[in-house]
Protein backbone atom coordinates (compact mmCIF):
# COMPACT_ATOMS: atom_id res chain seq x y z
CA UNK A 1 0.00 0.00 0.00
CA UNK A 2 1.48 3.07 -1.08
CA UNK A 3 1.50 6.34 1.69
CA UNK A 4 -2.16 7.84 2.07
CA UNK A 5 -2.01 11.28 3.65
CA UNK A 6 -5.64 12.92 5.41
CA UNK A 7 -5.74 16.18 3.49
CA UNK A 8 -7.43 19.22 5.52
CA UNK A 9 -8.49 20.66 1.76
CA UNK A 10 -10.11 17.71 0.84
CA UNK A 11 -11.29 16.09 4.19
CA UNK A 12 -10.23 12.77 3.24
CA UNK A 13 -7.24 10.47 3.13
CA UNK A 14 -5.42 10.72 -0.14
CA UNK A 15 -3.15 8.43 -2.30
CA UNK A 16 -0.06 10.72 -1.83
CA UNK A 17 1.69 11.03 -5.32
CA UNK A 18 4.60 14.02 -5.42
CA UNK A 19 4.66 16.30 -8.50
CA UNK A 20 8.03 14.90 -9.37
CA UNK A 21 8.41 11.57 -9.30
CA UNK A 22 10.98 10.57 -6.38
CA UNK A 23 11.19 14.92 -5.38
CA UNK A 24 8.78 16.19 -2.35
CA UNK A 25 8.55 19.83 -1.08
CA UNK A 26 7.22 19.69 2.47
CA UNK A 27 6.72 23.26 4.16
CA UNK A 28 5.51 23.69 7.97
CA UNK A 29 4.66 26.44 9.82
CA UNK A 30 7.42 26.77 12.26
CA UNK A 31 7.36 29.33 15.86
CA UNK A 32 7.08 33.17 16.23
CA UNK A 33 9.94 33.42 18.29
CA UNK A 34 9.36 35.69 21.46
CA UNK A 35 9.06 32.63 24.34
CA UNK A 36 10.24 29.11 24.96
CA UNK A 37 8.65 26.35 23.04
CA UNK A 38 5.89 24.49 24.60
CA UNK A 39 5.23 21.30 24.22
CA UNK A 40 2.69 21.76 21.33
CA UNK A 41 5.41 23.24 19.80
CA UNK A 42 7.22 19.67 19.98
CA UNK A 43 4.27 18.08 19.38
CA UNK A 44 4.13 19.49 15.76
CA UNK A 45 7.91 19.54 15.03
CA UNK A 46 8.35 15.33 16.10
CA UNK A 47 5.75 14.72 13.68
CA UNK A 48 7.01 16.08 10.76
CA UNK A 49 10.24 15.13 11.65
CA UNK A 50 8.68 11.34 11.28
CA UNK A 51 7.10 12.57 8.12
CA UNK A 52 10.01 14.04 6.65
CA UNK A 53 12.19 10.53 7.99
CA UNK A 54 10.34 8.12 6.89
CA UNK A 55 9.46 9.73 3.41
CA UNK A 56 13.03 9.48 3.47
CA UNK A 57 13.54 6.09 3.87
CA UNK A 58 11.05 5.66 1.62
CA UNK A 59 13.29 6.44 -0.76
CA UNK A 60 12.11 10.53 -1.67
CA UNK A 61 14.68 13.17 -1.98
CA UNK A 62 12.86 15.62 -0.01
CA UNK A 63 13.74 19.28 0.69
CA UNK A 64 12.27 20.51 4.03
CA UNK A 65 11.80 23.78 5.06
CA UNK A 66 10.27 25.38 8.01
CA UNK A 67 10.71 29.08 9.44
CA UNK A 68 11.60 31.61 12.19
CA UNK A 69 8.71 34.08 12.02
CA UNK A 70 11.04 36.54 13.59
CA UNK A 71 9.11 39.84 13.85
CA UNK A 72 5.07 40.74 15.24
CA UNK A 73 3.18 42.12 17.49
CA UNK A 74 4.33 39.51 20.24
CA UNK A 75 8.02 39.73 19.80
CA UNK A 76 7.75 43.38 19.43
CA UNK A 77 6.06 44.20 22.58
CA UNK A 78 8.37 41.45 24.77
CA UNK A 79 11.47 42.78 23.60
CA UNK A 80 10.21 46.29 24.82
CA UNK A 81 9.64 44.82 28.14
CA UNK A 82 12.97 43.34 28.82
CA UNK A 83 14.57 46.41 26.89
CA UNK A 84 16.19 44.14 24.16
CA UNK A 85 16.55 45.07 20.30
CA UNK A 86 13.76 42.54 18.17
CA UNK A 87 16.78 40.99 16.90
CA UNK A 88 18.24 39.77 20.10
CA UNK A 89 15.30 38.32 21.05
CA UNK A 90 14.57 36.22 18.18
CA UNK A 91 17.90 34.82 18.19
CA UNK A 92 17.53 34.16 22.06
CA UNK A 93 14.78 32.04 21.45
CA UNK A 94 15.91 30.70 17.96
CA UNK A 95 18.96 28.97 20.15
CA UNK A 96 16.75 27.90 22.74
CA UNK A 97 14.78 25.88 19.96
CA UNK A 98 17.46 24.40 18.60
CA UNK A 99 18.99 23.51 22.08
CA UNK A 100 15.71 22.00 22.81
CA UNK A 101 14.27 19.87 19.66
CA UNK A 102 18.03 19.06 19.57
CA UNK A 103 17.39 16.84 23.18
CA UNK A 104 14.42 15.31 21.00
CA UNK A 105 16.34 14.54 18.98
CA UNK A 106 14.59 16.77 16.07
CA UNK A 107 16.23 16.50 12.54
CA UNK A 108 16.94 20.27 11.33
CA UNK A 109 15.09 21.26 8.33
CA UNK A 110 16.86 21.52 4.97
CA UNK A 111 15.79 25.19 5.19
CA UNK A 112 15.22 27.41 8.01
CA UNK A 113 14.18 31.12 6.44
CA UNK A 114 13.28 33.89 9.07
CA UNK A 115 10.79 36.45 7.84
CA UNK A 116 12.86 39.47 8.14
CA UNK A 117 15.68 37.45 5.65
CA UNK A 118 12.11 38.17 2.98
CA UNK A 119 11.10 41.36 3.42
CA UNK A 120 11.42 42.14 -0.52
CA UNK A 121 9.84 39.27 -1.54
CA UNK A 122 6.48 39.92 0.37
CA UNK A 123 6.67 43.68 -0.89
CA UNK A 124 6.47 41.91 -4.06
CA UNK A 125 4.00 39.92 -3.40
CA UNK A 126 1.89 42.33 -2.55
CA UNK A 127 2.64 44.69 -5.67
CA UNK A 128 0.69 41.64 -7.82
CA UNK A 129 -2.00 40.84 -5.72
CA UNK A 130 -2.30 44.67 -6.18
CA UNK A 131 -2.49 44.97 -10.01
CA UNK A 132 -4.30 41.74 -10.31
CA UNK A 133 -7.22 43.42 -8.16
CA UNK A 134 -6.68 41.07 -5.40
CA UNK A 135 -5.34 43.43 -2.54
CA UNK A 136 -6.04 47.70 -1.96
CA UNK A 137 -3.64 50.08 -0.43
CA UNK A 138 -5.56 52.38 2.43
CA UNK A 139 -3.73 54.82 4.46
CA UNK A 140 -0.79 53.04 4.61
CA UNK A 141 -2.21 49.91 5.11
CA UNK A 142 -2.59 46.76 2.52
CA UNK A 143 -5.37 44.55 2.71
CA UNK A 144 -6.28 41.26 0.70
CA UNK A 145 -9.64 41.46 -0.45
CA UNK A 146 -11.33 38.05 0.81
CA UNK A 147 -14.13 38.54 -2.24
CA UNK A 148 -12.07 38.54 -5.13
CA UNK A 149 -10.60 34.97 -4.33
CA UNK A 150 -13.94 32.59 -4.45
CA UNK A 151 -12.24 29.87 -2.81
CA UNK A 152 -11.74 31.77 0.49
CA UNK A 153 -12.77 29.67 3.49
CA UNK A 154 -12.61 26.39 1.23
CA UNK A 155 -9.49 25.15 3.12
CA UNK A 156 -11.05 25.40 6.65
CA UNK A 157 -14.38 24.90 5.48
CA UNK A 158 -16.58 27.91 6.27
CA UNK A 159 -18.30 30.12 4.30
CA UNK A 160 -17.19 33.60 3.96
CA UNK A 161 -21.21 35.09 4.43
CA UNK A 162 -21.45 32.65 7.88
CA UNK A 163 -17.94 34.68 9.13
CA UNK A 164 -19.44 38.23 7.83
CA UNK A 165 -22.89 37.64 10.04
CA UNK A 166 -20.43 36.55 13.23
CA UNK A 167 -17.99 39.59 12.83
CA UNK A 168 -18.11 43.31 13.97
CA UNK A 169 -16.77 46.15 12.15
CA UNK A 170 -15.57 49.69 13.63
CA UNK A 171 -17.01 52.97 12.03
CA UNK A 172 -14.17 53.96 10.61
CA UNK A 173 -12.47 50.49 9.59
CA UNK A 174 -10.54 50.93 6.67
CA UNK A 175 -11.58 47.10 5.19
CA UNK A 176 -14.01 46.77 2.41
CA UNK A 177 -14.97 43.38 3.97
CA UNK A 178 -14.50 42.73 7.68
CA UNK A 179 -12.40 39.40 7.00
CA UNK A 180 -10.15 41.10 4.80
CA UNK A 181 -6.86 40.85 6.10
CA UNK A 182 -3.31 42.66 6.31
CA UNK A 183 -0.61 42.15 3.72
CA UNK A 184 1.22 45.50 4.68
CA UNK A 185 0.90 47.74 8.06
CA UNK A 186 2.41 51.09 8.65
CA UNK A 187 5.16 51.09 11.13
CA UNK A 188 4.40 52.54 14.73
CA UNK A 189 7.55 54.90 16.51
CA UNK A 190 10.16 52.51 17.56
CA UNK A 191 8.56 49.31 15.86
CA UNK A 192 10.95 47.60 13.01
CA UNK A 193 10.32 48.61 9.88
CA UNK A 194 11.03 48.61 6.26
CA UNK A 195 10.38 50.78 3.10
CA UNK A 196 7.86 50.06 0.91
CA UNK A 197 5.82 51.90 -1.90
CA UNK A 198 2.93 52.27 0.97
CA UNK A 199 5.06 53.97 3.24
CA UNK A 200 7.30 52.39 6.29
CA UNK A 201 5.83 49.68 7.61
CA UNK A 202 6.06 46.11 7.83
CA UNK A 203 4.32 42.84 6.72
CA UNK A 204 1.16 41.22 7.96
CA UNK A 205 1.86 38.06 9.66
CA UNK A 206 0.28 35.51 6.38
CA UNK A 207 2.16 36.99 4.24
CA UNK A 208 6.12 35.21 5.13
CA UNK A 209 5.19 31.64 4.44
CA UNK A 210 3.38 32.43 1.01
CA UNK A 211 6.65 34.03 0.30
CA UNK A 212 8.88 31.55 1.59
CA UNK A 213 7.51 28.44 0.53
CA UNK A 214 7.25 30.20 -2.92
CA UNK A 215 10.90 30.92 -2.68
CA UNK A 216 12.15 27.70 -1.88
CA UNK A 217 10.10 25.20 -3.19
CA UNK A 218 8.25 26.92 -6.06
CA UNK A 219 4.80 27.89 -6.36
CA UNK A 220 3.75 24.39 -6.31
CA UNK A 221 4.69 22.30 -3.66
CA UNK A 222 3.69 18.62 -2.39
CA UNK A 223 2.63 19.27 1.42
CA UNK A 224 1.97 22.13 3.42
CA UNK A 225 2.22 21.41 7.45
CA UNK A 226 2.02 22.79 10.69
CA UNK A 227 -0.87 22.74 14.18
CA UNK A 228 -4.34 23.08 13.70
CA UNK A 229 -3.89 26.14 15.73
CA UNK A 230 -3.29 27.42 12.30
CA UNK A 231 -5.76 26.18 10.45
CA UNK A 232 -7.48 29.32 10.24
CA UNK A 233 -6.74 32.44 9.78
CA UNK A 234 -3.00 31.81 9.08
CA UNK A 235 -3.25 28.73 6.61
CA UNK A 236 -6.57 30.22 5.21
CA UNK A 237 -5.45 33.49 4.23
CA UNK A 238 -1.85 32.61 3.17
CA UNK A 239 -3.86 29.88 0.84
CA UNK A 240 -5.45 32.60 -0.50
CA UNK A 241 -3.29 35.17 -1.01
CA UNK A 242 -0.70 32.70 -2.55
CA UNK A 243 -3.50 31.05 -5.40
CA UNK A 244 -3.99 34.84 -6.47
CA UNK A 245 -0.69 35.49 -6.20
CA UNK A 246 0.79 32.15 -8.17
CA UNK A 247 -2.13 32.05 -10.75
CA UNK A 248 -3.27 29.05 -8.98
CA UNK A 249 -0.67 26.83 -7.66
CA UNK A 250 0.24 26.01 -4.46
CA UNK A 251 0.40 23.15 -1.76
CA UNK A 252 -1.07 19.91 -2.84
CA UNK A 253 -1.96 18.40 0.29
CA UNK A 254 -2.53 20.46 3.98
CA UNK A 255 -1.55 17.97 7.15
CA UNK A 256 -2.38 19.19 10.40
CA UNK A 257 -1.58 17.73 13.74
CA UNK A 258 -4.12 18.36 16.77
CA UNK A 259 -3.63 19.81 20.02
CA UNK A 260 -2.03 18.77 23.21
CA UNK A 261 -3.81 19.40 26.42
CA UNK A 262 -2.48 19.16 30.43
CA UNK A 263 -4.48 17.67 32.01
CA UNK A 264 -7.28 17.90 30.38
CA UNK A 265 -7.44 21.55 30.49
CA UNK A 266 -5.98 23.55 27.25
CA UNK A 267 -2.60 24.87 28.41
CA UNK A 268 -2.54 28.54 29.64
CA UNK A 269 -0.45 30.46 31.80
CA UNK A 270 -2.75 32.28 33.62
CA UNK A 271 -3.90 28.69 34.83
CA UNK A 272 -0.70 27.55 35.85
CA UNK A 273 -0.16 24.53 33.02
CA UNK A 274 1.96 25.96 30.23
CA UNK A 275 4.58 23.67 29.83
CA UNK A 276 7.82 24.34 28.53
CA UNK A 277 9.83 21.60 26.56
CA UNK A 278 12.65 22.93 29.29
CA UNK A 279 10.40 22.37 32.05
CA UNK A 280 8.95 19.21 30.53
CA UNK A 281 12.90 17.79 30.18
CA UNK A 282 13.71 18.34 33.90
CA UNK A 283 11.08 15.58 35.10
CA UNK A 284 11.25 13.47 31.89
CA UNK A 285 13.81 11.50 29.68
CA UNK A 286 13.61 13.23 26.24
CA UNK A 287 12.72 10.15 24.64
CA UNK A 288 9.97 9.52 26.84
CA UNK A 289 9.04 13.29 25.48
CA UNK A 290 9.44 11.87 22.28
CA UNK A 291 7.27 8.31 22.25
CA UNK A 292 4.51 10.06 24.41
CA UNK A 293 4.28 12.72 21.78
CA UNK A 294 4.18 10.17 18.98
CA UNK A 295 1.54 7.52 20.82
CA UNK A 296 -1.68 9.01 19.77
CA UNK A 297 -2.39 9.42 16.25
CA UNK A 298 -1.05 13.15 15.12
CA UNK A 299 -4.90 14.57 13.94
CA UNK A 300 -6.16 13.14 17.64
CA UNK A 301 -5.85 15.80 20.12
CA UNK A 302 -3.18 14.52 22.87
CA UNK A 303 -3.99 15.02 26.94
CA UNK A 304 -0.18 15.19 28.68
CA UNK A 305 -0.86 13.58 31.94
CA UNK A 306 1.88 11.95 34.47
CA UNK A 307 0.04 8.95 34.39
CA UNK A 308 0.15 8.85 30.51
CA UNK A 309 4.11 9.59 30.70
CA UNK A 310 4.36 7.83 33.25
CA UNK A 311 3.22 4.84 30.85
CA UNK A 312 5.58 5.20 28.34
CA UNK A 313 8.09 5.60 30.22
CA UNK A 314 7.83 1.96 31.61
CA UNK A 315 6.88 0.80 27.60
CA UNK A 316 9.88 2.36 26.68
CA UNK A 317 12.50 1.36 29.86
CA UNK A 318 11.12 -2.50 28.42
CA UNK A 319 11.85 -1.72 25.27
CA UNK A 320 15.71 -1.12 26.38
CA UNK A 321 15.80 -3.54 28.81
CA UNK A 322 14.89 -6.56 26.31
CA UNK A 323 17.64 -4.75 24.10
CA UNK A 324 20.02 -4.79 26.59
CA UNK A 325 19.18 -8.47 27.78
CA UNK A 326 19.69 -9.54 24.04
CA UNK A 327 23.35 -8.26 24.34
CA UNK A 328 24.11 -10.26 27.18
CA UNK A 329 22.39 -13.42 25.63
CA UNK A 330 23.84 -12.83 21.85
CA UNK A 331 26.36 -10.46 21.87
CA UNK A 332 25.51 -6.36 21.13
CA UNK A 333 24.62 -5.30 17.53
CA UNK A 334 26.80 -3.71 15.45
CA UNK A 335 27.25 0.21 16.20
CA UNK A 336 24.48 1.95 13.72
CA UNK A 337 26.08 4.77 11.28
CA UNK A 338 25.06 8.18 12.26
CA UNK A 339 25.63 8.79 8.65
CA UNK A 340 23.43 6.52 6.85
CA UNK A 341 20.19 8.60 9.02
CA UNK A 342 18.63 9.50 5.83
CA UNK A 343 19.64 6.40 3.62
CA UNK A 344 16.01 4.86 1.70
CA UNK A 345 16.44 1.71 4.02
CA UNK A 346 13.13 0.92 3.49
CA UNK A 347 12.84 1.65 -0.16
CA UNK A 348 11.26 -1.14 -3.00
CA UNK A 349 13.75 -0.22 -5.17
CA UNK A 350 17.06 -0.78 -2.98
CA UNK A 351 18.14 -3.88 -3.95
CA UNK A 352 19.28 -5.11 0.08
CA UNK A 353 16.05 -4.19 1.18
CA UNK A 354 15.25 -7.46 3.16
CA UNK A 355 12.96 -5.53 5.24
CA UNK A 356 10.35 -6.62 2.70
CA UNK A 357 10.51 -10.37 4.13
CA UNK A 358 10.11 -9.32 7.29
CA UNK A 359 6.35 -9.61 8.45
CA UNK A 360 7.26 -6.96 10.89
CA UNK A 361 8.66 -4.64 8.66
CA UNK A 362 5.83 -4.77 6.26
CA UNK A 363 2.98 -4.24 8.79
CA UNK A 364 5.05 -1.02 10.25
CA UNK A 365 5.30 -0.10 6.87
CA UNK A 366 2.07 -0.53 6.27
CA UNK A 367 1.01 0.90 9.02
CA UNK A 368 3.07 4.21 8.26
CA UNK A 369 1.37 4.29 5.11
CA UNK A 370 -2.13 4.75 6.57
CA UNK A 371 -1.95 7.96 7.18
CA UNK A 372 1.68 7.99 9.37
CA UNK A 373 0.02 6.05 12.07
CA UNK A 374 2.82 6.37 14.52
CA UNK A 375 -0.06 4.91 17.41
CA UNK A 376 0.11 1.17 15.64
CA UNK A 377 4.06 1.59 14.82
CA UNK A 378 4.98 1.76 18.35
CA UNK A 379 2.38 -0.63 19.12
CA UNK A 380 3.65 -3.22 16.99
CA UNK A 381 7.20 -2.47 18.60
CA UNK A 382 5.61 -3.18 21.96
CA UNK A 383 4.44 -6.75 20.07
CA UNK A 384 7.57 -7.45 18.82
CA UNK A 385 8.98 -6.94 22.07
CA UNK A 386 6.86 -9.27 23.72
CA UNK A 387 7.85 -11.69 21.31
CA UNK A 388 11.10 -11.56 22.00
CA UNK A 389 11.07 -11.76 25.25
CA UNK A 390 8.94 -15.10 24.91
CA UNK A 391 11.41 -16.93 22.87
CA UNK A 392 14.27 -15.40 25.54
CA UNK A 393 12.53 -17.09 28.34
CA UNK A 394 11.67 -20.36 26.71
CA UNK A 395 15.36 -20.97 26.37
CA UNK A 396 16.04 -20.65 29.80
CA UNK A 397 19.31 -19.03 29.04
CA UNK A 398 20.28 -21.21 26.39
CA UNK A 399 19.06 -20.62 22.86
CA UNK A 400 19.75 -22.55 19.80
CA UNK A 401 21.22 -20.93 16.34
CA UNK A 402 17.66 -20.86 14.85
CA UNK A 403 16.70 -18.95 17.89
CA UNK A 404 19.79 -16.75 17.91
CA UNK A 405 19.35 -15.10 14.33
CA UNK A 406 15.43 -14.74 14.63
CA UNK A 407 16.21 -12.30 17.94
CA UNK A 408 19.27 -10.64 15.80
CA UNK A 409 16.91 -10.19 12.95
CA UNK A 410 14.54 -8.68 15.02
CA UNK A 411 16.62 -6.50 17.16
CA UNK A 412 17.85 -5.06 12.99
CA UNK A 413 13.83 -4.49 12.39
CA UNK A 414 13.53 -2.82 15.68
CA UNK A 415 16.45 -0.62 14.88
CA UNK A 416 15.11 0.49 11.35
CA UNK A 417 11.50 1.41 13.06
CA UNK A 418 13.17 3.68 15.23
CA UNK A 419 15.48 5.16 12.88
CA UNK A 420 11.98 6.18 11.08
CA UNK A 421 10.56 7.34 14.70
CA UNK A 422 13.50 8.56 16.51
CA UNK A 423 13.30 6.56 18.85
CA UNK A 424 15.56 3.09 20.37
CA UNK A 425 18.76 4.67 19.46
CA UNK A 426 20.58 4.74 22.71
CA UNK A 427 22.99 2.21 24.27
CA UNK A 428 20.92 0.34 26.73
CA UNK A 429 23.46 1.41 29.55
CA UNK A 430 23.12 4.87 28.83
CA UNK A 431 19.50 4.77 28.23
CA UNK A 432 19.07 3.70 32.32
CA UNK A 433 21.96 5.59 33.87
CA UNK A 434 19.97 9.23 32.47
CA UNK A 435 16.54 7.60 33.65
CA UNK A 436 18.04 7.00 36.78
CA UNK A 437 18.85 10.95 37.08
CA UNK A 438 16.93 12.20 40.04
CA UNK A 439 15.88 9.08 41.31
CA UNK A 440 16.22 8.35 45.16
CA UNK A 441 20.25 6.62 45.44
CA UNK A 442 20.01 3.26 46.97
CA UNK A 443 23.06 1.48 48.53
CA UNK A 444 24.06 -1.74 46.41
CA UNK A 445 25.28 -3.36 49.66
CA UNK A 446 21.77 -3.38 51.10
CA UNK A 447 20.37 -4.06 48.78
CA UNK A 448 22.76 -7.55 47.69
CA UNK A 449 22.06 -8.27 51.62
CA UNK A 450 18.31 -8.03 51.62
CA UNK A 451 18.19 -10.08 48.40
CA UNK A 452 20.60 -13.05 50.03
CA UNK A 453 18.11 -12.46 53.38
CA UNK A 454 15.49 -12.92 50.93
CA UNK A 455 16.54 -15.70 49.67
CA UNK A 456 17.01 -17.49 52.56
CA UNK A 457 13.24 -16.74 53.73
CA UNK A 458 12.24 -18.11 50.52
CA UNK A 459 14.69 -21.49 51.13
CA UNK A 460 13.20 -21.87 54.35
CA UNK A 461 9.46 -21.82 53.09
CA UNK A 462 9.40 -17.98 54.56
CA UNK A 463 6.80 -16.86 52.20
CA UNK A 464 5.51 -13.75 54.25
CA UNK A 465 9.01 -12.54 55.39
CA UNK A 466 9.99 -13.20 51.84
CA UNK A 467 7.07 -11.03 50.51
CA UNK A 468 7.94 -8.06 53.18
CA UNK A 469 11.73 -8.19 52.26
CA UNK A 470 10.43 -7.72 48.71
CA UNK A 471 7.75 -4.64 49.60
CA UNK A 472 10.66 -2.92 51.51
CA UNK A 473 13.09 -3.21 48.11
CA UNK A 474 9.69 -1.72 45.95
CA UNK A 475 9.63 1.20 48.38
CA UNK A 476 13.67 1.71 47.66
CA UNK A 477 12.69 1.77 44.69
CA UNK A 478 14.17 -1.49 43.61
CA UNK A 479 12.77 -4.21 41.30
CA UNK A 480 13.57 -7.76 41.78
CA UNK A 481 13.94 -10.90 38.95
CA UNK A 482 13.99 -14.16 39.58
CA UNK A 483 15.50 -16.12 37.20
CA UNK A 484 17.22 -19.79 36.57
CA UNK A 485 20.47 -17.92 37.39
CA UNK A 486 18.90 -16.54 40.86
CA UNK A 487 17.47 -12.99 41.66
CA UNK A 488 18.46 -10.05 40.13
CA UNK A 489 17.61 -6.30 40.29
CA UNK A 490 16.99 -2.95 38.92
CA UNK A 491 16.03 0.13 39.78
CA UNK A 492 12.51 1.25 39.05
CA UNK A 493 12.70 3.50 36.21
Amino acid sequence: MALKLYNTATRHKEGFIPLEKGKIGIYVCGVTVYDLCHIGHARSAIVFDVLVRYLRARGHDVTYVRNFTDVDDKIIARANELGKSTDALAQEYIDAFYDDMGKLDVLKADREPRATEHIAGMIEMIETLIERGNAYAADGDVYFSVESYGGYGGLSGRKLDDMEAGSRIAVDDKKRHPMDFVLWKPAKPGEPQWESPWGPGRPGWHMECSVMSNHFLGASFDIHGGGKDLLFPHHENERAQSVCANGGGFAAYWVHNGFVTVESEKMSKSLGNFLTIRDALKSYHPEVLRIFLLSKHYRSPLDFTAAGVSDLQSGLARIYRTRQRLNDLIGPSEPADAASGAAPFLSDENPSADWREDPFMERFVQTLNDDLNTAGAIGLVFEKIREMNRVMDSGNGELDEAARASLSRDRAMISLAGRVLGLFQQDPEAFFNALSEGAPEVDPAEVETLIRERTDARSAKDWALADRIRDRLKDMGVVLEDGPGGTTWRLDV
